[in-house]
C-alpha cells in the first residue's frame, strides 16, 4: 500500500502562486512501481477533473485550463510530487488530490479518476478576486 499526502493548500488572491507537495509513504518497492503520477481537483459542485499528471520518466502533460500556468514535478528521490502553480485565478479554487498508478500515463481518457490506484485526502486552494 502507499500513503500519499498533499501540502501546500491555501488562500490568496488572483495573480498569486502556491506550490502544493504531494509525499509518498510506504514500501520502497511499491513506490518505485509507482509509473503515473497526477493532479486532480474539485470544485464545489462539480466532477474530478486531471490537472497535471507526469510519468515516472519525467513525460508531462497538463489539462487546457492551467497550461502555462502550472508546472508538475517530481523528485523520485525523495519520493515526492509538487505542482508550482501561477497565475492563479478565481476558477482554480479546488480541492486539489494527488494520485498515482503502478501503469504510465498516456492521455487524460485514459488517465481518469477511476484508474488512479491510490490517493490522497487532498489540499484545499482557495483563491479570491
Amino acid at each position: 500500500q502507499v500513503q500519499l499526502v498533499e501540502s501546500g493548500g491555501g488562500s490568496v488572491q488572483a495573480g498569486g502562486s502556491l506550490r502544493l507537495s504531494c509525499a509518498a509513504f510506504g514500501y520502497t518497492y511499491t513506490i518505485n512501481s509507482l509509473n503515473c503520477m497526477v493532479w486532480f481537483r474539485q470544485a464545489p459542485g462539480k466532477g474530478r477533473e486531471g490537472v497535471a499528471r507526469i510519468n515516472r520518466d519525467g513525460e508531462s502533460s497538463y489539462a487546457e485550463s492551467v497550461k502555462g500556468r502550472f508546472t508538475i514535478s517530481q523528485d523520485i528521490a525523495k519520493n515526492s510530487l509538487y505542482l508550482q502553480m501561477n497565475s492563479l485565478k478565481p476558477e482554480d479554487t479546488a480541492m486539489y488530490y494527488c494520485a498515482a498508478r503502478t501503469w504510465a500515463c498516456v492521455d487524460w481518457v485514459d488517465t481518469s479518476a477511476g484508474a488512479m490506484n491510490y490517493w490522497g485526502k487532498g489540499t484545499l486552494v482557495t483563491i479570491s478576486s
